[in-house]
């Protein structure tokens, strides 16, 4: 009974305070607020998010937490300071180092209203999964750097780290854990840097939201679909009954929430087909085999009957004693080969040149169509005289030779140019005779 009202009173001092906080926000009396603040130690629990890992935050069903990567950019992490501070809501944020050094005025207003500081690297690289220790270290290193000469209090900075691109590598996890730092997944996100529009931001966050019913919601406070659909988050997340949840690191002025080992336990480890066997530290029995006697074995000295051992380069097994009967012989192979010699071949004649026929390279055409041609029209003839300055009537006379006589079948005796004439862009090469195919 004892332990019941203490747990009761323990709960009442977490919830009582961020619940009034939220009925008397200013302006605001529905205001969604801050149902609780949870105090957690980054080096008892340094990896979070069931995205990557193991564990997440202690959440209770419908318990959400807010955070905000990739930032301060203004106007858009200017709006989302207003949204959340009409809200009354606090959240996380997870700043880049060189932009908390471009606009420090921002990391100063985020400190100032509660909200809680991590970082993002220094320059937000898609390489952590990848590059060496060493240029992780400086990137993780310059970012904490940075965002705390920005807000000028180092105190106010929180151990709380979240890897660019979610992109992490046991190497640099180890770094994290080895110094102290928190390394920070998410439970679902909105995917609100694929630069869809803010209808497709609320509806993608309150689905995955559903489907969880509590965790830690990862969206970026540099986006502007991000800023204009917070309002209309908040407000859905409100109407179906969630809770925000804020999240500060435990120092000596603020003690770490109780809670117990299973809560922040998201994915069990799968069981293993092998029984789990325990190595326990047991006394060995001594030796169970006697030491050889020497009796056992033969001396230098000792007469020893002489076994003799006949060495042979056959395949035949060797014998060990006279006594022994022979053994068969072994063939080196399962089956035997035999190479048989082939006679000379006999030659064959030389093919004669009539076996030899060749492809025929021209089209050959009717006996009739190929002596005579039909005659060509007037109309294309008188155009082509035209052209060459030539008369139908009278046949011109070309160096000296006579004009040739009207006949429909070529003068053999004349130039070739009186007996073929190209057409167009066609080269009409002279056709053999008929008398090469056999033709009369």
């Amino acid at each position: 009974m004892r332990s019941a009202t203490a747990a009761y009173c323990l709960l009442a001092a977490l919830i009582g305070p961020a619940s009034a906080a939220a009925a008397d926000c200013p302006g605001n009396p529905g205001a969604l607020g801050v149902s609780r603040t949870i105090a957690v130690d980054p080096t008892e629990h340094p990896l979070l998010g069931a995205h990557n890992y193991r564990e997440s935050l202690p959440l209770n069903d419908h318990e959400i937490v807010l955070t905000f990567d990739d930032g301060p950019l203004p106007p858009y992490t200017s709006r989302v300071l207003d949204t959340l501070a009409a809200e009354c809501v606090k959240a996380t944020f997870f700043m880049v180092g060189r932009m908390a050094q471009g606009y420090p005025h921002l990391v100063q207003r985020a400190h100032a209203e509660g909200h809680t500081l991590g970082t993002h690297s220094q320059n937000h690289p898609f390489t952590f999964h990848k590059m060496l220790v060493e240029d992780a270290a400086r990137e993780i290193e310059d970012g904490f750097t940075s965002v705390r000469t920005a807000l000028a209090d180092p105190k106010g900075v929180s151990d709380f780290f979240r890897v660019p691109g979610l992109l992490r590598q046991d190497s640099v996890e180890q770094y994290l854990t080895a110094h102290g730092y928190m390394t920070w997944s998410v439970d679902f996100m909105a995917d609100d840097w694929r630069h869809i529009g803010a209808r497709e931001i609320i509806r993608r966050a309150v689905n995955r939201i559903e489907a969880h019913r509590r965790g830690i919601l990862l969206l970026h406070d540099i986006q502007p679909a991000t800023a204009l659909a917070l309002p209309q988050l908040l407000r859905e997340l409100k109407n179906r009954g969630y809770k925000i949840v804020h999240v500060v690191q435990a120092g000596p002025e603020r003690p770490k929430t109780a809670t117990l080992p299973e809560q922040w336990v998201v994915r069990s480890e799968q069981p293993s087909i092998w029984p789990h066997v325990a190595l326990v530290d047991l006394p060995l029995p001594g030796p169970v085999l006697e030491v050889p006697n020497r009796q056992i074995f033969a001396s230098a000295t000792a007469r020893v009957k002489m076994v003799p051992v006949a060495l042979s380069t056959t395949a035949e097994r060797p014998r060990s004693g006279e006594e022994d009967p022979p053994s068969p012989a072994v063939a080196l192979w399962p089956r035997g080969v035999k190479v048989v010699s082939l006679s000379d071949p006999e030659a064959l004649p030389v093919p004669a040149a009539e076996n030899f026929r060749y492809s025929r390279v021209w089209r050959v055409r009717n006996a009739e169509r190929a002596v005579h041609k039909p005659p060509a029209k007037k109309h294309v003839v008188a155009a082509a005289s035209r052209r060459d300055g030539l008369s139908m009537s009278t046949p011109r006379r070309v160096d000296g030779l006579a004009p040739p006589a009207r006949t429909s079948t070529p003068n053999p005796n004349l130039p070739a140019t009186f007996r073929q004439r190209p057409s167009g862009h066609q080269i009409q090469l002279p056709k053999p005779t008929a008398g090469l195919y056999g033709l009369p």
